[in-house]
């Protein structure tokens, strides 16, 4: 047992430098005119790296998004985005988190997934609420009636709900909302690598509301 701990632990001690290697051969794909190698390369660097160094996976889905996106490949760049943010949340790097959010919402906007778009304003209140950040919450559900049929959506009223309660710091109105089953368990059918939770705290004195896995990567 202790010589495979040894072992494993040498093998983790060496993923930095393949996770380098990796990046370097993906320039070189990029500049021979291979993105679709390099976007492979780079995700596949994020995978092997994601447990021992979340931050740098975050950097490399990102990257692997940006070549995807300058590809015009809309729906394999907003799955990158996806991962990244999941690590965002995972790692409590909120304000990061409410921008990669954001950028998947543009894109899900951009090809016309709106349904999706409801579920990233979701994740995106509960983000901004855990940064005790009102206003900008607020203003994601405002600007989010501009999508078609948000406006007449649950998930919509949900929101408004949510936000009513936790302007008036009404705790039942607000664990009501955190506690429905679209905040709950919404999109369980969708297949999921883990079933994390982190903890939102809407109010100083909630502790009620997740950010789900399913939020993050439901499409």
């Amino acid at each position: 047992m202790t010589v495979l701990l040894l072992n494993m632990e040498k093998q983790m001690q060496k993923l930095p430098e393949a996770v380098q290697l990796i990046e370097k051969a993906s320039m070189m794909y990029l500049e021979n005119g291979t993105p679709d190698t390099a976007a492979m390369a780079l995700e596949r660097a994020g995978k092997l790296i994601e447990n021992v160094d979340p931050e740098k996976a975050v950097q490399l889905y990102q990257q692997t998004a940006n070549v995807f996106e300058n590809e015009e490949r809309l729906r394999q760049a907003v799955e990158l985005l996806g991962k990244a943010s999941r690590l965002l949340v995972r790692g409590r790097r909120f304000d990061e988190a409410a921008l990669s959010i954001q950028k998947e919402k543009n894109i899900y906007k951009e090809i016309e997934n709106y349904p999706t778009c409801y579920k990233k304003t979701i994740a995106q209140v509960l983000v901004h609420l855990h940064r005790n950040d009102y206003v900008a919450a607020e203003r994601c559900v405002r600007e989010s009636y501009s999508i078609p049929g948000f406006s007449g959506s649950e998930d919509c009223a949900a929101l408004e709900q949510l936000l009513e309660g936790y302007d008036q710091q009404d705790q039942d109105q607000v664990s009501d909302v955190c506690n429905s089953p679209l905040f709950k368990y919404m999109d369980n059918d969708i297949a999921t690598v883990d079933t994390w939770h982190i903890e939102i705290p809407v109010v100083q004195l909630l502790r009620t509301c997740f950010v789900t896995d399913s939020m993050l990567s439901w499409a």
